[in-house]
């Protein structure tokens, strides 16, 4: 629940305000969005040469929860400043440091769905998770909304409301991740060696070999890999892409919300239809659903199909990620489940980098962010195929 308020700050008040800095500096709309998604790309390229080695360490006794609290850390004291920049430049330099931090403790934070739960429940949990994380991000994000579009009325500047609105979040961030702190238990682990990180790095190779021989799960990461790029993509440039068509400000901000309220209970009911319909066909529909939203979005214009775009976000973002955590962590050794998120993550949980950068490109090289966007169906196509794929593989091996 905590980290999901600086999922929702990034992906809606951030981008305005660096579109803001970018416009004050003679940044184009265009420039702006591409920079914007040049930036995501490199934190999540930071966070898949940092996931898998600081995973392989976490899963040595008693290190997951202590890597966890160190990357949260970097996260919270990088979200805090931001607050304070007024060059768009830093605050592009910050940001990157505060979402590698943030991406990199999703990592830990994932690996431990193995050691709360067992295999059986580990859909619902997920699912849970995602859910409560959705709904709990709107208080710290209404609070930061008033305090921002409120500014004037409650005689701040621009700046001062930014301040207070990252204060907001990094404060929900820290304090809802005390509960966790304070009750996890590693479950599954190995044992220290005399030289702990060189033997991490042996596992991390041993792991990285595994994986070329386990069919079902190199075609899963690969399916995994394009299909959730897609979704992160959208989850990121959303307001981003909102600001460069000029639609309006607050309209935006609202229909973002919306997509946070949607997706409680569609997480929910999805989670429960998981034991009478199958991961994998609620995954695949998740796909499916994508692929229109992303052609959906060529035909973008107006406030009105941005807010049915939320909402049929809404409906179907948390479901595809919450199942897609629960179907890995059942194939994966739960001793060795901080490499393995590790590398998961690569795939794109933390951010996006193929589809950041296709929607930038595209949208630079035609001029059109609604090409850009739409360019996304490439991602969830390719994805869709390889997941069905992995799926006949899994029959197969079962």
């Amino acid at each position: 629940m905590g980290n999901s308020a600086f999922t929702m700050l990034v992906a809606t008040i951030l981008p305005i305000y660096f579109n803001a800095l970018a416009g004050n500096a003679g940044i184009s709309d265009v420039n702006y969005l591409a920079y914007w998604g040049y930036a995501t790309s490199i934190c999540t390229l930071l966070v898949a040469i940092l996931g898998p080695t600081l995973g392989a360490v976490a899963d040595m006794k008693n290190f997951k929860k202590r890597i966890f609290v160190l990357t949260m850390a970097v996260g919270v004291i990088g979200c805090v400043a931001l607050g304070f920049l007024s060059s768009w430049l830093w605050f592009l330099g910050v940001f990157i440091l505060a979402k590698t931090g943030y991406s990199a403790s999703l990592v830990f934070y994932d690996a431990m769905l193995t050691d709360v739960t067992e295999p059986d429940r580990m859909d619902r949990v997920s699912s849970s998770g995602y859910a409560w994380g959705y709904i709990g991000s709107c208080i710290p994000f209404v609070a930061c909304l008033g305090v921002v579009l409120g500014a004037g009325t409650l005689g701040l500047t621009t700046q001062t409301a930014m301040i207070i609105a990252f204060l907001i979040t990094a404060l929900w961030w820290l304090c809802s991740s005390i509960p966790l702190l304070t009750s996890y238990r590693q479950t599954y682990y190995s044992e220290i060696g005399k030289h702990p990180v060189s033997d991490s790095l042996k596992r991390l190779g041993h792991t990285y070999r595994s994986l070329a021989q386990d069919t079902n799960l190199l075609v899963f990461l690969i399916a995994f890999f394009f299909y959730i790029d897609g979704v992160y993509t959208v989850i990121d440039m959303a307001t981003a892409y909102g600001e460069a068509l000029g639609l309006d400000t607050t309209g935006l901000l609202l229909a973002l919300l919306v997509t946070q309220i949607v997706a409680f209970p569609s997480v929910l009911i999805f989670g429960r239809l998981v034991k009478r319909v199958t991961p994998e066909k609620i995954i695949t529909i998740c796909i499916c659903a994508y692929l229109f939203i992303s052609i959906y979005a060529y035909f973008l214009d107006s406030q009105f199909d941005f807010w049915v775009l939320a909402v049929m976000v809404g409906m179907f973002q948390g479901t595809i990620q919450a199942l897609s955590r629960s179907y890995f962590a059942k194939i994966i050794p739960a001793q060795k489940s901080g490499e393995y998120f590790g590398i998961y993550d690569i795939c794109g949980k933390g951010a996006s980098i193929v589809g950041t950068a296709l929607v930038s490109f595209i949208s630079q090289l035609s001029g059109s962010v609604n090409l850009g966007v739409s360019a996304l169906s490439i991602m969830f196509v390719i994805g869709l195929v390889m997941f069905r794929m992995a799926v006949r593989v899994n029959r197969q091996t079962a």
